[in-house]
């Protein structure tokens, strides 16, 4: 038998697990609260012992969906990197399935940036800003065991994360055969970024004589 917490956190579940579904079929903002309510088995009722409305249980979703793409993305580069393959290519395939497998769930990523909700666009920042950090923590691990110093590691991670959802923008939408031209393409940028980023080697100076 659940006791009281655990049923009130198991219903709290279930709303969010319904939003997640409901968003991967219609976008967040065409969902209702009434909606989420039916799929998840409470009345709409019910919805507010667990959120104060739809705006709260959006800001959870916006942590789940990001969570959830930074650990698929952090498993693929650990992966390729202990098999010495490519990390840039495994995260943007990686990625690039993602968007493919949860279109709207990306879109909730992408869409509101420019809605009317502050807390919205806060949170979405914020997630962005947990994408640019790892990034940035990958590239000092990867430039010190390459030994090539990076010129400004936080600004290349920004470029990449920058780079990385506005194609991620455009896969949401592509057909099916244009998506392996398109994740090459993103790897091919994503290199670019990173050679770019590399600082010059010092010429020795040569004594005169």
């Amino acid at each position: 038998m659940l006791d009281r917490n655990e049923k009130k956190l198991q219903t709290r579940r279930k709303l969010i697990e319904a939003a997640l579904m409901l968003s991967a079929e219609n976008g967040f903002a065409a969902i209702s609260l009434r909606e989420v309510s039916k799929e998840a088995g409470i009345t709409p009722a019910g919805f507010y012992r667990h959120f104060h409305d739809m705006e709260e249980l959006g800001l959870i979703l916006i942590d789940e969906v990001g969570l959830g793409l930074r650990q698929l993305l952090r498993e693929a580069r650990r992966k390729q990197l202990d098999h010495k393959g490519s990390a840039v290519r495994a995260s943007v395939e990686t990625f690039i399935q993602y968007i493919t497998d949860n279109a709207n769930l990306f879109r909730v990523l992408q869409g509101e940036r420019q809605g009317p909700s502050v807390a919205f666009r806060k949170a979405l920042f914020a997630e962005i800003n947990r994408f640019v950090e790892e990034i940035a923590e990958d590239l000092e691990r990867g430039s010190k065991i390459l030994k090539q110093p990076l010129i400004d590691t936080p600004l290349a991670a920004e470029a990449i994360v920058a780079v990385a959802f506005t194609v991620g923008g455009e896969a949401l939408d592509i057909p099916k055969h244009r998506r392996k031209e398109l994740t090459e393409r993103l790897i091919k940028e994503l290199k670019m970024i990173l050679r770019g980023a590399v600082a010059p080697t010092k010429k020795p100076v040569k004594k005169k004589n």
